[in-house]
This record gives structure tokens, sequence and C-alpha cells, in this order.
């Protein structure tokens, strides 16, 4: 078909009564998870003729991770969590869904790790090297029209393992959808939706639809445009007249006026969605449905981040893609738990590194009120070490990466996730990449911290140069094949064909080279890495360029350097979420990366308490725990109290949240409170009181002898005190199971949590003593696996016991499309068996 582009331009402000919605029986979109066929290969050899004989195949449902399956073993790669690779061949039976001559039909896959090739009924039809770029191919010529089975094959090649710096699974993760549609059409990611005015009185919302004319003569329509809010009522409504040739695609432009929108914020993530419809002689042939906020971003250089006029903090974490115990192949009800703990927390922002995540993440972002900082490529021109990060030091097989396939189809890839990914309203940055510099070594020869007579150091200090020192030592390079600010400006151009509503943006690891190189010039924000001391050097030297934090240590000071310069809006702790992978010398056991404040299990860390104590506006207190012997703190008999005893004292670090220690041990005590005056008791005895006023890092400290009972925090006015508590556990005589969804819905894809946790005689947890704990369940439910959220285990996820850490375990069960009750026992070993009740229904 040839692309060829017709704009209708029609600016009409309306705004309607609301009224109930008439819900159509068009159905484009098709579930395509469901009943396919899985096998691996024992070479790269890639498939010489398909479809294959599937018959002894093992039978999946996607969205499927084959990685996650196996165990971990020490002779692989750290970098990506110690797994296998391998490559692996998925096929799928299906008729066809509507006759060629009257439909259209295509797949749309949102991800598949990586290296993958497609074939339909034998013919190919192409491939995806990307491992996190979405990608749809049209089958509607190729589809049998005699009634058998068609085949759809996809190839996957994963033998390259350690072809990242952290873990990516492998096969078909995420979701695959059959889309069928007239030969008049809003083609896959045919809307674009922007909201150029936004208040809180009336705001314009602007709908370009792009409509695909496949028939044999032109077409003439009606396209209508309807905007529904959060319960489902027309607000508003507009609709023209259009004419497109054939085999030509065209565009259309709607602008509708809202009167008093309920506009989009983390705190109130209103949605709205907007109903495209095209009606040919009187009959509605298709329908697009487009989910949308209305809102409004403004970056501004000297003051900071605005959101629909008001100023706002990005108090956000880095997360990975993987979701502990399931791998890549996360559903969608596993993240709702996470995020949701972490929007407790006080999170509202999240940068998807170093990838593009799936649709559905977004979706929850959307629903749940997170900004996104969504980024593209971890790599481009040049390799980065996958072991030990940096320029690349290896070549061996299986670590290159995607730096093979970047000039080919790096355009591609980041603007096929763009048309996916620009509806969402918490979508606010476009980031191009991340810690690029380490793959260009002249960066550090400009920026003068590794000359032999620096003494400065790296990380974190103020720069010996000057910037025009720093821009004749780059202008003075040989020439090479690659420079990074054309290949960023090449990033940056794209990105604007597509999007001129949010900034162009990129993490960098060497700020202050990438803003003498031209690098930083390609950004309209420029992200730093860490390195926050350099922020007000870099204004002072650059006052042009807009400078905030894209990565950062979860510390105090780390957000004080937000809050104390007016530019800087953001900063994103390394990480929100331990994730799997990035971790190179550390076996027995595998050490993966500590995330700040959520463990591997999605349990909070004690770290969590201190970010919600600076970022939720309401009182708080809690107690954590660890010995004095090892910490950074040390007793000063004078003073009666914990003293600094290490430069790192005050970077905030996770603790214990129990009260069992050896009798007479010096236990420093931490409390996390965002009140002026702390009072500690222990067993009713008070231990003084501290004030935030001698808090360098906002932690009440006691050094505390160690005597069993109850530790008791307080803080607040008399009568409205807020009380913490930590008391000693007993030997564990029970436990409990903390299910967060006992009624599930029959579809294949709803997760309920079992969260078990040993309790002593008085139902205190004990979290000193770890037991087996063991799953059973009826064949009417899923176990998708085990995991007690320990950076130190290694046991098998795909299992359905496993050793407690912190007298906790947590097992995740997937309904299938089956109704009725259903039974799981849960038993400890040693202490008895619970039987626990699930309500699957329709």
């Amino acid at each position: 078909m040839r692309q060829i582009l017709l704009i209708t331009i029609l600016a009409l402000s309306i705004a309607s009564c609301s009224k109930e919605s008439k819900v159509t029986n068009i159905n484009r979109t098709s579930d395509f998870n469901f009943d396919w066929k899985f096998t691996f290969l024992k070479d790269t050899t890639s498939l010489l003729k398909t479809p294959l004989i599937d018959k002894d195949w093992r039978d999946v449902r996607l969205p499927h991770d084959w990685s996650i399956e196996h165990s971990r073993d020490s002779t692989l790669e750290g970098c990506t969590g110690y797994f296998p690779g391998g490559v692996g061949v998925y096929q799928k039976h299906f008729k066809t869904p509507a006759l060629p001559k009257d439909k259209s039909t295509y797949v749309l896959f949102d991800g598949v790790y990586n290296n993958s090739k497609y074939w339909i009924n034998g013919q190919y039809i192409g491939e995806n090297p990307y491992g996190y770029s979405p990608v749809h191919f049209n089958l509607t010529d190729k589809l049998k029209i005699d009634g058998s089975d068609n085949v759809i094959t996809v190839y996957v090649d994963h033998s390259r393992y350690a072809d990242s710096r952290w873990y990516t699974g492998s096969g078909i993760y995420r979701n695959v959808k059959l889309i069928t549609v007239d030969k008049l059409h809003v083609p896959i990611w045919g809307t674009y939706i922007t909201t150029p005015e936004v208040s809180e009185e009336k705001s314009l919302v602007k709908i370009e639809t792009k409509v695909k004319n496949q028939r044999d003569k032109e077409a003439n329509f009606t396209l209508s445009t309807s905007l529904l809010n959060k319960e489902g009522k027309e607000i508003a409504k507009f609709q023209s007249s259009e004419s497109i040739k054939a085999d030509l695609e065209g565009k259309v432009i709607h602008e509708i006026e809202v009167v008093n929108p309920e506009l989009w914020n983390p705190e109130n993530p209103n949605m709205y969605k907007a109903i495209t419809t095209i009606i040919k002689d009187g009959e509605i042939i298709d329908e697009y449905i487009t989910p949308f906020g209305i809102r409004n971003f403004k970056h501004d250089k000297e003051k900071g981040l605005f959101l629909n006029g008001k100023s706002i903090y990005a108090k956000g974490v880095c997360l990975h893609h993987d979701g502990g115990l399931v791998g890549a192949a996360v559903p969608k009800g596993v993240w709702k738990r996470r995020l949701a703990k972490l929007k407790e927390g006080g999170v509202n922002a999240i940068r998807t590194s170093h990838n593009p995540f799936s649709a559905e993440f977004l979706d929850l972002c959307d629903e749940m009120g997170f900004l996104v900082q969504n980024e593209f490529f971890d790599e481009m021109d040049n390799p980065k070490d996958k072991r030990f990060n940096k320029e690349n030091k290896h070549s061996d097989y299986i670590t290159r990466g995607y730096t093979m396939h970047f000039q080919e189809w790096a355009k591609s890839d980041l603007q096929r996730v763009m048309l996916r990914d620009r509806n969402h309203p918490s979508v606010f940055e476009w980031s191009i990449g991340n810690e690029i510099e380490w793959t260009y070594p002249h960066y550090r020869h400009v920026s003068g911290f590794w000359d032999a007579d620096n003494e400065t150091g790296y990380w974190n200090a103020i720069p010996k140069l000057s910037p025009e020192e720093m821009k004749a030592r780059y202008e003075a390079l040989p020439d090479r094949k690659y420079k990074l600010a054309e290949t960023a400006n090449e990033l940056a151009k794209w990105t604007k064909e597509l999007d001129t509503t949010r900034p162009v943006t990129a993490n960098l690891i060497i700020p202050v080279a990438s803003c003498a190189t031209g690098y930083a010039e390609a950004l309209d924000v420029v992200g730093f890495s860490y390195h926050v001391a350099q922020y007000n050097w870099a204004k002072i030297n650059y006052p042009e360029m807009h400078f905030t934090g894209t990565e950062n240590s979860g510390y105090l000071s780390e957000w004080l350097s937000v809050i104390e310069n007016p530019m800087v809006y953001s900063m994103y702790m390394w990480t929100g979420i331990d994730y799997l992978g990035e971790d190179v010398e550390f076996w027995p056991p595998a050490k993966t990366w500590g995330g700040d404040i959520m463990d591997f299990g999605g349990f909070t860390k004690t770290k969590w308490n201190y970010f919600k104590s600076i970022w939720v506006n309401k009182p708080h207190i809690s107690i954590g725990t660890l010995p004095l012997e090892g910490s950074y703190f040390k007793f000063d008999p004078l003073k009666g109290k914990p003293v600094k005893a290490d430069a790192k004292a005050y970077n905030w670090y996770n603790n214990n949240a129990h009260w069992n220690y050896k009798k007479g041990e010096m236990i420093l005590v931490e409390v996390s409170s965002n009140l002026s005056v702390v009072e500690l008791f222990l067993n009713g005895e008070s231990l003084g009181s501290r004030s935030m006023s001698e808090c360098p890092d906002r932690i009440f400290r006691w050094a505390v002898p160690f005597k069993e009972g109850v530790l008791e925090a307080k803080a607040g006015f008399i009568g409205e005190q807020i009380v913490a508590t930590s008391q000693t556990a007993d030997k564990p005589v029970d436990f409990k199971v903390d299910i967060d969804k006992t009624e599930l819905k029959a579809d294949g894809y709803d997760v309920s949590h079992f969260e078990v946790q040993l309790i002593d005689k008085n139902g205190i947890p004990v979290k000193t003593k770890e037991v087996k704990v063991t799953f059973l369940a009826d064949e009417n439910i899923r176990l998708l696996g085990v995991d007690n959220g320990s950076s130190a285990n290694v046991q098998d996820f795909q299992s359905n016991s496993l050793v407690t850490s912190k007298g906790r375990a947590l097992a995740i069960f997937q309904s299938k499309r089956i109704s009725g009750a259903v039974k799981v026992k849960v038993h400890v070993e040693g202490i008895g068996e619970k039987e626990m009740l699930l309500n699957v229904n329709k």
C-alpha cells in the first residue's frame, strides 16, 4: 500500500451533556495467547521449512519465559542472573477469522526476546531482532480459505544468553493479539491524542486518526470521535465526512473542547476514552478505542517541572522489567501489587531501565498515577561489556547484543515503541539511552577525571578542566566511525518526528564531558546519572541547558539535591526493586543487585519507610535495628549515644525489622519519622528523646543493650501520638497466610499472592528462624512459582516448596479458564498445615 498522507483539519469546539455511550458489536482484537506449542532446538540454524511437526511439543500459554523455568547455574553468566538462553520455536494452529477478501488480519507481538523470525503457513513474513520493541505483521493474503488450520511459527534465538547486563528472559514473554478489521479501518497504533490546551475550566483534545483504505475503490465514510469519561458516559462528540482513494492511507484531525475536565495527575489519575468509529453506508464498520488523559507538562530550566500548571517533583525509582519469580513474563496482577506498594511509599515516577516495558505496564501506570520516563536503549553504536559495564572488553559469541542491529533497526524500534506508547498520559519523557558514554572511551579523556595528575577522582567530583578545555580536547581527537553527539541528534530527530509534546532526555554518566562534546545539546533535558555535586557547575557553565537527576543512590543527600536546586525536579533511585542479573563474581550464593526499597518477593525493606517519611505528607514512624558492631556508628560514652564512625554513616541503608539478638549485645536502634521529636521506650522505660535537629539524615538513633521485650517509639503531641513497636519473638509455633485476592476471574490471567509468615505463640512475626514451606493446590489453578525475597536465594522459582527467609515465603497462583472453588494447602515443616480457599469465577 502506498503511504500517502491526506490531511483533513477540522477544528471545532464542542461539548455535550453526559449520556450513556453506545456499545457496538465491533470486536477487532482477539486474545492470541492460548494454545501454543513449544520446543527447543539444538543449534542456531534458522528454520529452512515451516511449519514444523509439533504433535509432540510442549503445550504452553503466553506470555512465556523459558529461562526462568530453569535452575540457576554457577557455570553460566551472572550478568543475566545465571540463567540459560537457547533457541526455541513456537507454533499455533488457528482458523482464519474472516475471509481475506472481506477483512484484513494482523498479528501483534508486544515483545519477544530476541532475534525472532516469523512464518505463516510456511511463508516468511519478517523478523524483529530487538527483544523489547513491539512488532506486527499483515497475515491477510497468506491465510487459508479452505477451512483448514493456519499455522504461525515463531523462531527465537537467544543463544547469546549473556547479551545484556541484566536478566532478559527468553521467548514470547509479552502478550500477543490477533486483529481483524474491515478493509477500511484505523490501523494498529493509528491514533495520536494530545491536549494542547489544558485548564480546570476547559481543555482542548486533539485526535489525529489514520484511516487505511485497502478496498479497490475510493471510500466515502463518516469518521466519528466520542469522548467517554471514567464512568463510561459520553461527554463530547464530533464527526466528519471523509473520502480516501483506494490503496491509500489518510489522516483526519478532530479537535474537541471538554468543559470542566477531570485532569490526570498522580494523585487523581483520571482517564478518558476516545471511541473512534468509521461509518459507511449507515453501518459502523470499525471501532478503535484509545485510553488517554487530559494533562499538560512544562519543563522549566529555572524552576523545574510543572503538571497542569502546578509544580511537581518526580519521586522516582528505576526498575528493570523482571518480576522476580515469574521472570520476564510478568502478569499484570504482579505488577499491580508491586506498583501499589511503591505508591504507598510515596513513589510517583518510574524510569524503565533500560528498555521499553510492556503496553500492559504502561496501562497500569496510567490507571495508578505514575509518571514514566520511557527509555529506549542501553547500547548504541558500540557495545557495552555485559559482565563489567563500561566499554566492551570481550569478544565472545554469547555477549554480542543489540549493537549488532542498532544501525539497521534503531529508528524502526524507537518509532514502533513511540507509536504504541505516545497516547499514555503517564509517559512524560522519552529517554534515548543509558550511560552511553562508557562505550566511547575518549569521553573519559575529554573530562580530565582520568588524567594521571587528577587527584579529585571521578565520582561526584568537580572537574579541573574548563568547558573550553574539554571541548578543545574533544575537537583534537582523531576521526572515528561513530560520534555520540551525531547519533544522539539522529535519535532525538526520530523521536520528534512522532512526538513534540514530550522532551527528549538521556541518562548521562559523564555529564561534564557530554555537555562539552555536543551530546547534551541533542537533549531537551540533561539527565545526570549520580554526580549531583556537579549540578551547580553545569548550570553556571551551561545556563541554557536544563539539568535533573535520572539515576540516583537511595540516599537523603540525593533527595536534598532535588529540593535545594529549583531546576532539578527528579530523582530515580537505583533501584526501586531487586532485580535479576548484573552480577559477576558472587557465587555461591548468587548475589543480585539490591533494590533500595523492595525485594524480589515484592516485600518492602526498611528503607521503604525512610522514603515514605519524606515523600508522603502524613505522620510516619517506624523502627529498624542492627548490631552496633559492624555498622557505620560507634557508641560515645560521654554523649551516651551513637556517633558517626564512617563516611557512609548517613547514607541510607537497610536494617532489620525485628528485636531478636543476644542478651547484652549493643544494638543500634534507628527510628524513621517525619515528626520533630521521637522518644524511645524499652519495656515501658524511657531511653530518652531525640530531635530532628540532631539527626543529619533524619534518622533518630539510640545504642541499646539488647533485652527481650517490647521496643516502642513514640512521636507527636499527647493524645495524637503515633507509635511504632518491635517485639521480641519466641520460637515459631504457627504461621499466618496473607492472601491479596481470594476472588479470581476465570480468565487465565488473574493472580493471587500467598504471603506466609512464621509467628510465635503470641502472634509475633518470627524473622530469625527458617523452615521449609510447601504449597499444594488442585489442578484447576496454576502455581507460577515460589520465592522468599532474599537476594541470596538460589532455590528454584519453578517449584512448590522452599526454605523461608526472615520466616517468610511467597507463592503466586494464577487462575485457569475454569470456574469453581479451589483449595490450596500450605504446609510448614514442623508446624502444621492450613487449607485456604480461592473462588474462581467467570
